[in-house]
């Protein structure tokens, strides 16, 4: 698998994806969708979408395909490399969500969580395959959250499309055993040629699979600094708190934001009171900087 499109930018997020037969513009297909990579604090989490035509679910099931974590490395490779082979009758996408997006989103101040997240990356993946052309009938989605909740509203954004969402998707149907074993194929050969754009001297790559109860992960970030850690797993949270030097943050004057928020939570029956001095201010009450700059002013009269 050719991840050199990821590897030029590690920081952000990549989307790679094999060519779309000419079937699967043609005919009725089924597509699935499964991710790996969602527990580790190491590295990116990778989704992969498979599709092929719906005559073709009896071919797919010969080339033996299933949950990728029920196959050894070699196994995975070899099955990716059989669903490759395929490219007639099937295709496959995958968005690699780099550590640092992963990251970014749920550590900032509007909180964007894990499942929304993969929610979004899924639904931005069969957006992709209609887009391209996949005639799609049918999607099978392995959840993440209730299921039915995630089914309802996969149905919604898709009408026309019979969407089914089990857990254990990748065990029970064979276009999401596909979609596991690329997006793991994938997962594995970015963790294994990661390359740390930071400056951290020898690093020691024996980092195992990147789970949080792995001594060999831990290792790799006891002072941790480089963009291959996800800093909002709780796991690196600890090892900052314990390490790191702490930073208090003391504003000289109340930030226009929360002096903004003050003033929305006062009465607006307040701006028509009594007014004293020229501009119509209350001529105890200090005015934040956020409406003298921008010139506003409570009214007296409409």
């Amino acid at each position: 698998m050719d991840i050199s499109p990821y590897e030029t930018d590690n920081s952000v997020s990549c989307r790679l994806t094999s060519q779309i037969p000419d079937v699967c513009r043609k005919e009725d297909c089924c597509l699935g969708i499964d991710e790996a990579g969602r527990g580790p604090v190491l590295g990116p989490m990778v989704y992969g979408i498979c599709f092929c035509p719906v005559s073709k679910k009896e071919a797919l099931k010969d080339l033996k395909v299933a949950d990728s974590k029920t196959l050894t490395e070699a196994e995975r490779e070899n099955l990716f490399q059989k669903l490759d082979e395929a490219k007639s009758y099937v295709g496959w996408a995958l968005q690699i969500l780099s550590p640092n997006t992963i990251s970014t989103s749920m550590l900032q101040r509007t909180k964007y969580n894990l499942n929304a997240l993969s929610h979004d990356t899924a639904i931005g993946l069969v957006q992709y395959a209609l887009d391209s052309g996949v005639q799609l009938k049918e999607v099978y989605v392995d959840t993440v959250g209730p299921a039915e909740k995630y089914e309802e509203k996969l149905s919604q954004l898709f009408p026309g499309i019979d969407v089914t969402v089990r857990s254990k998707a990748d065990s029970l149907f064979p276009i999401v055993s596909a979609a596991s074993i690329c997006a793991k194929v994938a997962r594995d050969h970015v963790v294994k040629s990661w390359k740390f754009a930071e400056n951290l001297g020898e690093v020691d790559t024996d980092y195992g699979s990147g789970y949080p109860n792995g001594t060999e992960s831990i290792s790799l970030f006891s002072d941790p600094k480089t963009k291959f850690v996800r800093f909002s797993w709780s796991t690196a949270q600890t090892l900052m708190d314990s390490k790191a030097v702490t930073v208090h943050w003391d504003d000289e004057e109340e930030d226009g934001e929360k002096a903004a928020q003050r003033q929305n939570n006062r009465s607006m029956l307040s701006y028509f009171g009594a007014s004293g001095g020229d501009n119509g201010q209350n001529p105890t009450q200090q005015t934040h900087r956020f409406f003298t700059e921008r010139r506003l002013r409570s009214l007296n009269t409409l």
